[in-house]
């Protein structure tokens, strides 16, 4: 998708992130310096040993932000954990806490760049897949291992394409020197102690959308100095921007469970513990061809709302009209173009036995119904009251 303008507001400890396209608002993203946001890395104390299926065996930990965090003993490239209750660890956080889950965190810690992402435990270079040219690729690979020491490994980011080799080379560093500091910070700290946060989003954000970038509004003239060190676009001062654009009224709008379609029909989603579920209401459309057309629509507008609305994990989708695969095929394809460059992965599995189109989606942050709303504590999130 092709974003337009961003805007960014910091509230106290809380700050936002309203991206926007042609159409409309696209993206809201907010982080509370309370929660342990994903990419941070803490010194934990391990609270409980616990057992798993097939004999293996897991941990919850204490970062520091409330609720206990899970952490696995088996992680890829690393021995097993075999640690008791009391002892420190260093973590990074790979999964936030959602709803009432706590965050999931991970001994393999990870230091993400512009242009690479070190990776101290992994021993080899990988290259992002989105860089399809193979030359630039070998080349890419060829540049980092040479400038790569015994035991670290690397994964080069699609960014590194457009950097200068000196660029590559001096991310490295800073990142290796960020690493150093990590492990630095937690011989001396007392579990539970924050020891790195990562960068401000917002940079983040301007790196994905640049190539079709126009505006970036920030909230102070020293914000606006450092975007514009990397964005060469309009860039606007203005504090409380969620207020002067209206960001607010549009975040109230996306937590409705209906979401009308502009050539009739609608969506209605829903949020449960489980999975999502969006059904497609064609509102007396039955014509073949209309119906046709109202589901290519709503596959457009529900690729909008999954990122919007940040929903993840398993999303179940019941279309208008026949579930039959040859009128299920083109929003299949629809879907896929929609999400293709979904920051977080999105997979479409196919059509159902059931005639549902199911979609995986990687949960990496909570969903905007999380950040915004509580569960009622009367109807526990059914929204239904007795007659």
């Amino acid at each position: 998708m092709n974003a337009r303008k961003i805007i960014y507001d910091k509230n106290d400890e809380v700050s936002g992130i309203a991206v926007y396209d042609d159409s409309g608002l696209m993206e809201i993203d907010i982080f509370d310096a309370k929660r342990a946001l994903e990419g941070n890395v803490f010194l934990a104390r391990i609270d409980k040993k616990i057992k798993l299926a097939n004999d293996k065996t897991a941990f919850m930990v204490n970062i520091g932000d409330g609720t206990e965090a899970f952490l696995n003993s088996y992680e890829p490239t690393l021995k097993e954990a075999n640690m008791s209750e009391g002892q420190s660890v260093v973590v990074q956080v790979a999964q936030e806490k959602h709803a009432e889950k706590g965050a999931k965190v991970v001994r393999n810690i990870q230091i993400a760049g512009a242009y690479v992402v070190y990776c101290p435990f992994k021993y080899d270079v990988d290259v992002s897949n989105k860089i399809n040219d193979s030359e630039t690729a070998d080349k890419l690979r060829k540049i980092v291992k040479e400038n790569s020491k015994l035991n670290e490994g690397w994964v080069v980011r699609t960014m590194a394409v457009e950097a200068e080799e000196h660029q590559i080379i001096e991310e490295m560093n800073n990142l290796r020197e960020i690493y150093e500091n990590i492990r630095k910070k937690a011989r001396s700290a007392s579990a539970p102690a924050l020891l790195y946060t990562k960068e401000n989003p917002l940079f983040e954000y301007i790196r994905r959308y640049k190539d079709s970038l126009q505006q970036v509004v920030v909230d102070s003239p020293n914000l606006a100095k450092e975007v514009s060190e990397i964005f060469s676009g309009d860039v606007v001062i203005q504090k409380e921007g969620f207020e002067a654009y209206g960001v607010d009224d549009e975040i109230v709008n996306a937590l409705n469970k209906s979401v009308k379609l502009k050539n009739g029909g609608s969506l209605l989603i829903e949020e449960t513990r489980a999975c999502v579920a969006i059904d497609v209401d064609s509102s007396g459309v039955s014509a073949g061809g209309a119906i046709d057309n109202l589901n290519v629509e709503a596959a457009k507008e529900i690729a909008r709302q999954i990122r919007l609305r940040n929903l993840s994990g398993k999303i179940v989708i019941d279309f208008a009209g026949s579930s039959e695969y040859r009128f299920m095929k083109r929003v299949i394809e629809v879907l896929e173009e929609e999400l293709a460059d979904d920051a977080c992965h999105s997979r479409i599995l196919g059509l159902s036995r059931a005639g549902n189109i199911e979609i995986m989606r990687q949960r990496r942050r909570p969903t905007l119904r999380d950040l915004y709303t509580v569960e009622c504590p009367t109807c526990q999130g059914s929204g239904r009251v007795e007659p």
